[in-house]
């Protein structure tokens, strides 16, 4: 840094236009000609439920789904997906409703820290939209791209087939815990000029 005028070590990619319909949203921003799915979602449109992992493909905690197919985002590059539809965990629930998928997931330990949670939940879920009668070797085989160091999978296996109970109406799914609301605190804390931690 030399006075206020900033030199970068290696220049920047062009800008340009991505557009594509995000859970449902048409969406335009402008991102680095070069930039991944993963950076774009993230850090452009803002759908921080899709998780930086571990930025080679090994994980599953970015995927999304591209026109219904999982994809790991942080292998893609937005380029190859412009004009498509993009669904991540955000785009899974009704409004404050959760998906049978995530209902399942709470209700059965399908996750534990939560970190690998939405990758699964879009795996798990383009499973259900292809076969809505899966084994448990083809659940087994369908989030085999998918890490987790908590649960021992069990869980998470079974959450599907009661997901899948779910989608065939062969059950009910479970009266919600709570009603939904809207979030306490909209506008941000009440005492703003308060040091954290000393809220009323």
């Amino acid at each position: 840094m030399v006075g206020s005028e900033h030199v970068t070590m290696v220049p920047s990619p062009p800008g340009q236009r991505w557009a594509a319909d995000v859970n449902g949203q048409p969406v335009e921003v402008l991102a680095p000609s070069n930039a991944v799915l993963l950076d774009v979602l993230r850090d452009k449109v803002g759908t921080l439920g899709v998780k930086r992992g571990c930025d080679l493909g090994t994980c599953g905690c970015c995927a999304v789904m591209v026109d219904g197919k999982p994809v790991l985002s942080c292998l893609t590059l937005a380029g190859q997906v412009e004009g498509a539809s993009i669904t991540t965990v955000e785009g899974l629930s009704d409004g404050a409703h959760l998906a049978p998928i995530q209902t399942c997931f709470a209700t059965h330990g399908g996750s534990q820290c939560g970190f690998c949670t939405p990758g699964f939940l879009i795996s798990s879920q383009a499973l259900l939209d292809s076969n809505p009668n899966p084994s448990r070797d083809e659940i087994a085989e369908a989030i085999e791209g998918n890490l987790c160091r908590c649960t021992g999978y069990q869980q998470i296996i079974d959450a599907v087939e009661a997901a899948a109970a779910l989608h065939r109406g062969e059950t009910e799914a479970p009266a919600p815990a709570s009603s939904p609301h809207p979030d306490p605190h909209p506008s941000g804390p009440g005492e703003p000029t308060m040091p954290p931690g000393h809220a009323k």
